[in-house]
């Protein structure tokens, strides 16, 4: 279905709706092409192609809403779709912060935001399945003690989406990404795991399959023989991978319906410093290519840059709509939405700003600490800020990575981790639509035996 016709279905529900008595409505309508493959010791262990199309629609009656979806596009269909969800909204609660966007806020980005590239689509089952055996093979041939997997898998999908509200605003916008991903398993006196992966919009932007492999291969090897070792406080490298887990607990901190439910540690800290100096984190929804970028929000407000830290001052909340409404504040468009359900506050690129240091500098910088590459559990409170997870790395000694560490775990609070950042590293790169260079942070509880 071209996009044109997506916006057409999406603009005739919500016209449905209110001609069936609805204050007001809008409506998304996605399409989507998706495939995965996953392999194991180079046999195919997984194969699904999958064409899907599914619609979702919100109603309101004055300040009562109610939402439902459907993959039925057929006019009787959308007749009683359009009925049970006015009839759904009669009977919910008055919310007087629920409602459309203002008419003055709705448009969207007209610039290329590259969302979309043809090449993904054009891959052939076998290329793609390809993809994964190569990536596969090539760990597997990097070490003789890398003697199993648990798998390689490659995925891409292709789609559009179309978004249309009673305020007259059609919009709609077509993405596509792929992914490699690999994850070894060595084996010398004990057997270890990791993995590596490539993404990205354009099938010509990934890594190679070889490099893939090798990388994840590098990652596993370097796990063997880890050690427990003493509790101590420390300087703590957190690598790109989990330095993005770290920063996503600070968009989960400043959502809106955090805030305004007093439910994070940044309640009331607005234009406070919060963070050290050398932190900057944006959220950007016009970077080309990132995925979290689009032309414009689930509520149809244009693509913005918005400013959530600068230099360690806590400059703006994430807010869509109906938290805007409820904390007496502007929406940042930042309302993400399924298909069911009303929109929610999602991120946009939510990043971390490189600094000036390599990863290798901040390393040599460190006497001795302890290097993250893997974190464990969910032991984060976003309320109080608490922070405790389970972890393995490196031990450095001297700037060096003096041998592998497991089963520990790394204890303080967010609060006082985003105050203790000492070194923010050069090598940002976007692999999710959450991502932060090296940090190193100083001060910290890693608790052993």
């Amino acid at each position: 279905m071209a996009e044109q016709q997506l916006e057409q279905v999406a603009a005739e529900l919500v016209n449905r709706a209110v001609r069936g008595g609805a204050s007001a409505a809008d409506a998304t309508v996605h399409e989507a092409d998706d495939f995965s493959t996953a392999l194991r010791l180079g046999k195919i262990e997984s194969l699904k192609e999958a064409a899907s199309k599914v619609l979702g629609l919100r109603a309101f009656l004055g300040v009562r809403s109610a939402t439902s979806f459907s993959s039925d596009f057929s006019p009787p269909s959308l007749e009683r779709l359009v009925g049970r969800t006015i009839a759904m909204a009669r009977v919910t609660s008055e919310d007087p912060a629920s409602g459309l966007p203002e008419a003055a806020l709705l448009g969207r980005y007209e610039g290329d935001l590259a969302l979309f590239s043809r090449d993904v689509g054009e891959l052939s089952p076998e290329d793609r399945i390809d993809y994964a055996r190569r990536a596969e093979a090539a760990a597997l041939s990097a070490d003789p003690r890398i003697k199993n997997s648990e798998g390689a898998w490659f995925e891409a999908s292709v789609g559009r989406k179309a978004y249309a509200n009673s305020l007259g605003f059609v919009g709609s916008y077509r993405s596509s990404y792929c992914a490699v991903s690999v994850a070894p398993v060595a084996e010398d006196g004990g057997m270890q795991r990791d993995y590596w992966y490539s993404v990205a919009r354009r099938a010509a932007a990934l890594e190679s399959p070889e490099a893939v492999g090798r990388k994840a291969a590098e990652r596993t090897l370097r796990k063997l023989g880890a050690r427990k070792m003493a509790t101590c406080q420390v300087p703590v490298i957190f690598d790109p991978e989990t330095a993005r887990s770290l920063v996503g607990h600070i968009f989960e901190a400043v959502r809106g319906d955090a805030i305004y439910r007093s439910a994070s540690f940044l309640t009331g800290k607005l234009n406070q410093k919060i963070a050290s100096e050398r932190l900057t984190i944006l959220d950007d929804g016009l970077r080309p290519g990132g995925f979290g970028t689009r032309p414009f929000d689930d509520e149809g407000v244009p693509a913005s840059v918005t400013p959530v830290i600068e230099n360690g001052v806590l400059t703006n909340y994430l807010l869509n709509c109906y938290t805007a409404r409820k904390l007496n504040l502007r929406t940042t468009g930042n309302a993400a939405r399924g298909i069911s359900g009303p929109p929610h506050v999602g991120p946009k690129n939510f990043y971390a700003v490189p600094g000036t240091h390599s990863p290798e500098e901040i390393r040599r910088s460190v006497k001795a600490g302890f290097y993250v590459t893997e974190l464990i559990g969910f032991g984060v409170n976003i309320v109080t800020g608490d922070y405790s997870r389970g972890a393995a790395g490196m031990w450095i000694e001297n700037g060096e990575f003096a041998y592998p560490v497991e089963e520990v775990t790394i204890a303080g609070n967010l609060a006082e981790m985003l105050n203790h950042i000492e070194m923010v590293g050069d090598d940002l790169e976007f692999r999710s639509a959450l991502a932060a260079p090296t940090l190193l942070v100083s001060g910290l509880t890693v608790a052993g035996t």
